[in-house]
């Protein structure tokens, strides 16, 4: 059986007010492309498919048409909640999706079985589900959505999170009899993974990391949470399919796929997602240097850093934001140690003003709104 895993869409998530969903799209669109390429009979997404518990409509659109593009040609999906989804709300759908081979997994619901398709659930329950093909092929799935004691329900105790883990990981296993190959799909942070800056608050101080001893030792365990895809032996994060943040700007973005032989589950590669515009962090020392740099990244998102010995001007900060449209961040570093020393004796009250401004603003007041303060201070006089 061919296993294509993915997570962490972000689907409705924005750059800094820029419109990102024609990309995922995009991506998505990439991906199911992928699977017909490669035959995949089983599509496993590990969560944050939304990027709030309370998706736009476009958003949810855009999910609704992933499942069906994904689905497409007899295959089945699983889907798990992160914690960015609302579980509840994610899986609500599920007692429709289970005749369209789509598993939903968030709350408490079971999900349907998927009728006569070509990959289908053939046992499943709120913990797992084992997904066949036509050709006797199978695969037993310990579905775990993000678990949190809120979603749980439960009671406070002396447990810690990854002994918790360790007991909501048992209980998805129950019913695997050894005879098929496993894997856990869920949305967790391994101990000692690493974070960008787009994943907000991610392992609360280290309080809901969980050592790699809690997972199993063999089968292969597909998670989502962290956006750099990254492996731990058997434990595997196939990254977002985007870039969400600059410190991700050289990262490249991929999905996995798996191969079922016997009970084993091995990798069989990383495929590259080629969609979806760029993020590039750039450096200069002058507005000019800065736009020319900028102008070599068409259709990319860009922040630029300029260290500089004075405060960017309004002018030449329009002038840098019409050198490419892409320019998102704008970050302006000013070493005092390198400016001219002026005497503040030496200047006129509208200069004294404009350094003021510029201190406090970083940039150069509107010439009305100097003329205004220099009648202010007549009048005072």
């Amino acid at each position: 059986m061919n296993i294509l895993h993915t997570s962490d869409w972000h689907l409705g998530k924005r750059l800094m007010e820029r419109e990102r969903l024609p990309e995922q799209r995009e991506t998505i669109a990439e991906i199911a492309r992928i699977c017909d390429e490669y035959r995949v009979d089983l599509v496993l997404v590990a969560g944050d498919v939304f990027d709030t518990h309370l998706p736009s409509a476009e958003a949810e659109e855009a999910f609704f048409c992933a499942m069906k593009s994904l689905s497409s040609n007899g295959r089945a999906v699983v889907v798990v909640s992160g914690n960015h989804d609302d579980g509840v709300r994610l899986a609500a759908s599920s007692p429709l999706t289970g005749g369209e081979g789509i598993y939903l997994f968030g709350g408490t619901n079971v999900p349907a079985m998927g009728g006569m398709r070509r990959v289908r659930a053939t046992e499943a329950d709120a913990f797992h589900v084992v997904i066949r093909t036509d050709k006797g092929e199978a695969v037993y799935v310990n579905a775990l959505p993000y678990p949190n004691e809120a979603r749980l329900r439960e009671e406070r105790s002396e447990e810690s999170y990854a002994e918790k883990a360790a007991r909501w990981i048992a209980r998805g296993d129950e019913a695997y009899r050894g005879d098929m190959p496993h894997i856990l799909l869920s949305h967790l942070f391994l101990a000692g993974g690493k974070a960008s800056d787009s994943e907000r608050d991610i392992d609360l101080g280290g309080a809901r990391a969980v050592p790699a001893s809690v997972f199993p030792a063999t089968g292969y365990v597909a998670l989502g949470h962290l956006h750099r895809k990254q492996a731990c032996g058997n434990i595997r994060y196939s990254g977002s399919i985007l870039q969400y943040a600059f410190d991700e700007a050289n990262t490249e973005k991929s999905v996995v796929l798996l191969r079922t032989e016997g009970n084993d589950v091995r990798v069989e590669r990383e495929i590259p997602l080629t969609s979806g515009k760029r993020l590039v962090r750039l450096e200069a020392r002058s507005a000019e240097d800065g736009a020319r740099l900028i102008g070599n990244y068409p259709d990319c998102f860009i922040e630029l850093t300029l260290h500089l010995t004075a405060p960017l001007t309004t002018a030449e900060t329009e002038f840098l934001r019409s050198a490419n449209e892409g320019l998102v961040s704008l970050i302006v570093r000013v070493d005092a140690a390198h400016a001219p020393v002026v005497s503040r004796n030496e200047l006129k009250r509208d200069e004294l003003f404009a350094a003021y401004y510029r201190s406090v603003y970083g940039c150069d007041p509107a010439p009305e709104l100097t003329q205004t303060f220099l009648r202010l201070l007549e009048e005072e006089e």
